[in-house]
């Protein structure tokens, strides 16, 4: 995206944004909505279809679909009669799909005979570009552009209206501890239009005044500012409290509940738990917040940490692909276990039992059923696997329709980092579950880091956070090698190897985050 992008999609907010923030969504509204998508998805998956992918000429799925031997016609008598998600079951089998890496144009697309590269923009729902100009995060690959429109941001606020109504009637305190930036301000637009509660505070974990942040993260706040300002709800500007310091946070929170507010915070998992842990040390019960866990998975270990200090903390997945996929169930299976929209998109899984190598899920496909979606996807992998079941659990998302659920989110990627390569789920088990269980800390306590030395070598880091009582490096690196390496098969092999080589040391330093505030559990530092 290049600066002119960024002009014209702030004077296309600008311009958009008095009116837009006007009309917030009332729960009847919301009701009569949902509804109408749930019983016309057959009908609007084709619309979407035809004007997005047989009508538009320079769709990469038109390759895919004319090797399967998929006219518009048969794809429309295979909607009819079997229904969206058989259809795209159908499609996947016979080829038509795109995996995480031919989406993020890392390999090829190859499929017999054919061979072509994908361009993020070519899959853009709205060619001449949107509201909001935004970029996924990047974690594992290179940035997709996303243009998003504020019609997509009203689509999705009306799933948010169910949201907030089914964790009761408030009165509500909404806040923010995200960077600016394109998806702070879908945020933002998306609860106030979903609640009609503007938002109280906005805490951003990196100095929003910063040199080294990009201008249009302030231009977007600032914008953001303006346009509610003249549509009488006004949006605070972004309040620096870094990570390592929530404290004002907690103090906010506390204000807000002895004020008979209850806060509703959304916020990166990892920096829940760093607001738990610091309520937990000054003795504050913050019994009666609402959190809001974006981001990363939110796992069981995390989800207590949240819970000691009285937080409700509910699950959210989302993606800028395709916005907001499912919302915590308040009757969970699981700490992670989610409603999914399916009124906003399609997920489908490969037929056959779980891969054993891949965990305990299977690879999930998206497909686009909303016009006003920012890109038009079909079958696609975003690189994550979940447990996908159908079953009425008696919380008000489920009641609405939503009856689908997924928890067990994580990434199918093998991440690799010193010539052994292990999945999310095997590093997450070690950072969150062994490590606090013997030397004590939190989740969050614990980070592997790979930094890229000047021959290309690696070097590993488990840092461990200074909060924790001194322990013995050796005793650490020890504990971490045998758990991530458990097992007869390659993991004990490479377990060795680092173990041998010294691979590994141990540093008492606070875990690092990305731009954006994340703490992931491998963070990499490539050399520029």
């Amino acid at each position: 995206m290049t600066i002119l992008d960024d002009l014209v999609a702030g004077f296309r907010l600008l311009r958009g944004l008095p009116s837009f923030v006007r009309q917030p969504i009332r729960l009847e509204e919301a009701r009569q909505l949902v509804r109408r998508r749930l019983e016309t998805r057959e009908i609007d998956f084709l619309a979407f279809v035809r004007r997005a992918i047989y009508e538009r000429a320079d769709s990469p799925y038109q390759a895919l679909l004319r090797g399967a031997g998929c006219e518009y016609g048969d794809l429309e008598r295979l909607v009819t009669g079997e229904g969206v998600e058989a259809a795209l079951e159908t499609l996947l089998r016979n080829g038509v799909y795109l995996t995480v890496d031919e989406f993020k144009g890392r390999r090829p697309v190859v499929r017999g005979a054919t061979t072509f590269h994908v361009e993020p923009t070519r899959l853009w729902n709205r060619p001449l570009g949107g509201h909001v100009e935004s970029q996924t995060g990047g974690s594992r690959g290179s940035h997709t552009p996303v243009a998003i429109e504020l019609p997509s941001i009203r689509d999705w606020a009306v799933n948010t209206r169910f949201e907030f109504a089914a964790r009761g009637d408030g009165p509500w305190a909404p806040a923010r501890w995200t960077v600016p930036g394109g998806e702070a301000v879908a945020g933002i637009l998306r609860f106030y239009i979903g609640s009609g509660v503007p938002l109280a505070r906005w805490f951003s974990p990196i100095d929003p005044s910063s040199p080294q942040l990009h201008p249009r993260y302030r231009w977007s706040a600032r914008i953001l500012r303006w346009g509610s300002q003249v549509g009488g709800v006004p949006v605070p500007w972004p309040e620096h409290v870094p990570l390592e310091d929530p404290h004002p946070i907690v103090r906010w929170l506390a204000e807000a509940l002895r004020a008979g507010s209850t806060p509703f915070l959304v916020a990166y998992v990892s920096s829940a738990v760093r607001l738990a842990r610091t309520a937990l040390a000054a003795g504050i019960d913050l019994s009666g917040t609402h959190v809001l866990g974006t981001g990363e998975p939110l796992t069981a270990s995390r989800r207590d940490t949240v819970r000691r200090a009285g937080i409700k903390i509910a699950a959210s997945y989302a993606s800028m692909e395709v916005g907001p996929i499912g919302s915590g169930c308040l009757a969970p299976m699981a700490p992670d276990d989610v409603h999914v929209f399916h009124d906003l998109q399609a997920l489908v899984q490969p037929p056959g039992p779980a891969d054993a190598d891949a965990g305990p899920g299977r690879p999930l496909f998206v497909s686009t059923l909303r016009p006003s979606a920012p890109l038009g996807l079909l079958n696609v992998s975003l690189g994550d696997q979940a447990v996908l079941t159908r079953r009425r659990c008696g919380c008000l998302l489920g009641e609405v329709g939503w009856r689908t659920h997924l928890h067990g989110i994580r990434s199918f990627e093998k991440l690799t980092a010193g010539g052994m390569s292990f999945l999310d789920a095997d590093i997450i088990r070690v950072l969150e579950d062994v490590l606090p269980s013997r030397f004590g800390g939190t989740p969050t306590d614990y980070q592997l880091v790979e930094d890229e030395e000047e021959d290309g070598g690696a070097r590993l880091r488990l840092l461990v956070h200074p909060a924790i009582e001194p322990v013995d490096p050796d005793a650490v690196a020890g504990v971490f090698l045998e758990a991530i390496g458990s097992g007869s098969g390659a993991e004990r092999v490479m377990g060795l190897a680092w173990r041998s080589a010294g691979l590994l040391r141990v540093e008492r330093q606070p875990p690092l985050t990305t731009g954006s505030g994340k703490i992931l559990h491998l963070h990499v530092n490539r050399r520029p």
